[in-house]
């Protein structure tokens, strides 16, 4: 596995992180306000309350990605956990009741984001757990991303 991920895939992948994530805070963040506040006879609070944890969780991974300290780590790593777990949970429960559920940023595992809310936190953990980015956030001297 290690061939597959060279320094350039690594250093793709966090090019991507770098637009996906702040991209995709705002647009689930937009999403979440229209329906709460726009959309009318909204009627189940859930799919909007859903899509702006969503946006919460991709702004705060965005922000500890660029802060590099030992607690940004953590963090982006929590995130992206919580994220993972999310998009799992919501996706699976979508599929089993659609009713409930209804239209958020992860039902149906993110199909309305092309699958990027699935895709984007395993790339971000491989992205925060290659040895050299990892190294950005715990060692005191600079050093360049994956090369």
């Amino acid at each position: 596995m290690r061939r597959f991920f060279t320094p350039p895939v690594i250093r793709a992948i966090g090019q991507i992180l770098a637009v996906s994530y702040p991209l995709l805070a705002l647009s689930a963040g937009a999403r979440s306000i229209y329906q709460l506040f726009f959309k009318p006879g909204v009627t189940d609070y859930l799919p909007p309350i859903l899509s702006a944890i969503a946006a919460t969780v991709y702004l705060v991974a965005t922000v500890a990605f660029v802060i590099r300290k030992p607690w940004a780590w953590w963090v982006s790593v929590g995130a992206l956990s919580f994220e993972m777990a999310g998009v799992l949970l919501v996706g699976t429960l979508s599929l089993l009741m659609p009713e409930v559920i209804g239209r958020t940023v992860w039902h149906d595992f993110g199909i309305d984001y092309g699958f990027l809310p699935l895709i984007q936190p395993l790339l971000g953990l491989i992205w925060l757990l290659w040895p050299e980015n990892r190294r950005l956030f715990f060692d005191p001297a600079p050093r360049s991303p994956a090369r």
